[in-house]
Parts: C-alpha cells; sequence; structure tokens
C-alpha cells in the first residue's frame, strides 16, 4: 500500500500555477483544493497538474441534497483520487440528514470515485458519538477523517468514545492530518512538546486507519497535512503577525506522516 501525500492550498496566497509548482517543488504526491473557490477552467488545473506529475482531491461545500448531483458531478469531473465533502449541517433534524445521506449514496454510487463526508464542526458529522450512529445506518457511507474537529467539539481527546472511532476509523478514506487540542481545532505547532498528548492520540488514530487500508488490501492511503491559515493558525494580539510559518508547519506534518505512517 503506498501512502500519498497531498498539500492543501488553504492558505497559500500566490498565483494557482505557482503555487502548484512550489507543492510539486517540496515533493508531495499531489493537491487538494476547492475547485469553486477558483475561476480557472478545468482543463487548465487538469493540464498542470498533469504536467507536474500530481494527483487531486477536489472538495466541496454542499448543505442540502439538491446540490448533490450537480455538484458530485462536476468534481469527479477533475479525476481525483478523493472527493471530501463539508456535508450539510449540525442543526439538520435526523431526518434531514438521513435524507441527504441517501441522495449523496445513491449519486456516489455513479462516480467511481472515494468520497468522504469530513467529521467537521458545524456539519452533519461534528461528534464521534453522532457519526457512529449514520455508519452504522448507513454501511456505504464513508469518511474523511479530521478528528482535530472532535478533540475541539467534546473538549477533550475522545478517549471514552473508543467504539466510535474504531467505527470511524474502518470507514476513513481520506485524513485530513491536522493536530486539534481540546479549546481549538489546531495546535500552533504540532512539533512543540507542550502538544505531544495531542499528537500522540491523532497519530494513534492515523495509524489505525492505516492498518485497517493494509487489512483490507487497499492500494493507497491519502492525507493531507491540513493546517490552515489565521484564524485557525494562532495569531499575536495586536499585530495579527501568525506565531509559526503555515508552509513550514504543513511540510512538517507531511515529513512526520511520511515517518509515522510508512512503518
Amino acid at each position: 500500500m503506498k501512502l500519498l501525500v497531498f498539500r492543501a492550498l488553504w492558505g497559500m496566497t500566490s498565483a494557482f500555477e505557482e503555487q502548484i509548482e512550489r507543492v510539486a517543488a517540496a515533493g508531495y504526491d499531489g493537491f487538494e483544493f476547492w475547485p469553486e473557490q477558483w475561476t480557472i477552467e478545468r482543463s487548465v488545473i487538469m493540464k498542470l497538474a498533469e504536467r507536474h506529475h500530481l494527483k487531486m482531491i477536489v472538495g466541496a461545500l454542499i448543505t442540502s441534497k439538491e446540490e448533490l448531483a450537480p455538484k458530485l458531478s462536476g468534481l469527479a469531473e477533475f479525476e481525483p483520487v478523493r472527493v471530501n465533502l463539508h456535508s450539510g449541517r449540525d442543526n439538520m433534524t435526523r431526518d434531514q440528514a438521513c435524507a441527504f445521506f441517501e441522495e449523496s449514496l445513491r449519486v456516489e454510487a455513479t462516480l467511481g470515485v472515494p468520497v468522504g463526508h469530513e467529521t467537521h464542526r458545524g456539519r452533519i458529522l461534528f461528534t464521534p458519538w453522532a457519526t457512529a450512529d449514520y455508519l452504522r445506518q448507513f454501511p456505504e457511507l464513508h469518511i474523511t477523517a479530521d478528528y482535530s474537529h472532535w478533540v475541539n467539539v467534546c473538549e477533550r481527546l475522545p478517549l471514552d468514545e473508543a467504539d466510535a472511532l474504531e467505527l470511524a476509523n474502518s470507514r476513513a478514506v481520506h485524513i485530513h492530518g491536522r493536530v486539534g487540542y481540546e479549546e481549538g481545532p489546531q495546535v500552533p505547532d504540532p512539533s512543540a512538546p507542550e502538544y505531544a498528548g495531542q499528537l500522540a492520540w491523532h497519530e494513534t488514530q492515523w495509524q489505525r486507519i492505516r492498518q485497517l487500508h493494509a487489512n483490507a488490501n487497499a492500494d493507497v492511503l491519502t492525507f493531507a497535512p491540513e493546517y490552515g491559515p489565521p484564524n485557525y493558525l494562532h495569531t499575536l494580539p495586536h499585530t495579527n503577525v501568525p506565531v509559526a510559518d503555515l508552509w513550514n508547519v504543513c511540510l512538517w506534518g507531511a515529513e512526520r506522516a511520511r515517518r509515522v505512517l510508512n512503518t
């Protein structure tokens, strides 16, 4: 099984082509982005990816079931290795959320590319227990594992949610490898010793996902060290100066993943 490490374009500020060139030069296997945030034609993006030998993961925010078919079909046209969705809203009723997932699974079955519904604050899958409930009801439903949000929502490392985590890990098709802590979705710098406990907990989950992928004879495991810019990244009061360099934080996360998940 091959580990593919992607650089999320979130937080990069240069022209699109320059971003892709920088991602390729840094040794990433691909890039992850939301096409709807760019006005560049799909054919141009695909040619850039091909020229630099990079794979793509594409994503979008979809808040209603009516958006699923057109948006998913459009994302699949990029020929990505994964599609990542911010799915629904946390205030949906159970009936609304179930209808959303039923429609998504119907459309997903026609795409030929794995779709992960992100475990994200503000979305349907914003807690481990809610996610486990939907995963039990929908055996074909898969997630993008971004457990930094769960640590923040729970205000604890969710050690008491072991069963929910095991189920979630078994359904993960992509990892957003950002380390969260009890009061926020992103530690300032995951290499800092004061966050060693949070880093260890997240890496335990990522290693379990890797093991489950290997057990299933999966071809690839995809991982993005999806650290974000301010206000995800902490800043100094009065100046708004970031306390860490985002590019270096993501690069550290990528190199760390290659060590931890390739063993």
